[in-house]
């Protein structure tokens, strides 16, 4: 069971992020407010989480927005949708114990109260705690299963990833660099480009935006 966890108090009340309008573009600081309220207090089969890391994804961009996708909009006046690792402060429902650390669908606030519906995973492996809202989070179990359920590389191929440098393509590039593949990363700048073999270990990054993309990546491969 992780123990290390950061240092902080423990808030007599709940502090929240609240949506309070919806972006038309990038979510800027006007969308949202903040307030504090009474910590909540579970119901009999729910679960009181103080949260410890929270986790900020492209998919609340989504989220945020009043458009058709997977999953309805946030509600207005509410705390933003985010997945996010916390503590078990009290429990009502069975199979969770206090003191237990669990990934799931928390909000953007210092404590939650939910069902476990709510929860997608136990933070149970001999890991740091961050790792769980990270490299274990939605966007390296994405890569993860996309790339060895759907894609399936072998070690020596060429695995060609867009978007390379995004939460999702910079850990397909590592885990594709891990089972043995020469890995081709694309993105929309030198910057980004730079990034993806400087810091994800990408074989070769291609600018996209510039020159011919097909050559590019003829001559990569």
């Amino acid at each position: 069971m992780p123990r290390d966890i950061p240092a902080f108090s423990n808030p007599i009340r709940n502090r929240r992020v609240i949506l309070q309008t919806r972006p038309t573009g990038v979510p800027q600081t006007e969308h949202f407010s903040l307030d504090e309220v009474d910590i909540p207090v579970p119901a009999d089969g729910e679960i009181l989480i103080r949260n410890v890391y929270l986790s900020v994804d492209p998919a609340q961009r989504g989220w945020a927005a009043d458009v058709a996708n997977y999953s309805a909009p946030v509600i207005l006046g509410g705390p933003m949708r985010a997945l996010a690792v916390g503590q078990v402060v009290q429990s009502r429902a069975a199979g969770f114990a206090k003191g237990d650390f669990l990934y799931g669908f928390f909000g953007w606030q210092d404590y939650a109260t939910v069902t476990p519906a709510a929860v997608l995973h136990r933070c149970t492996q001999d890991l740091p705690l961050d790792a769980f809202a990270s490299l274990c989070g939605i966007n390296g179990v994405t890569a993860y299963l996309a790339l060895t359920t759907l894609g399936r590389p072998k070690a020596g191929d060429t695995l060609l990833v867009s978007t390379a440098a995004g939460s999702v393509g910079s850990f397909v590039g590592q885990i594709g660099k891990g089972l043995g593949c020469r890995t081709i990363g694309l993105t929309g700048s030198d910057e980004k480009a730079e990034i993806c073999t400087q810091r994800f270990g990408y074989d070769v990054a291609i600018n996209y935006r510039s020159g011919d993309l097909a050559a590019a990546v003829d001559a990569a491969a």
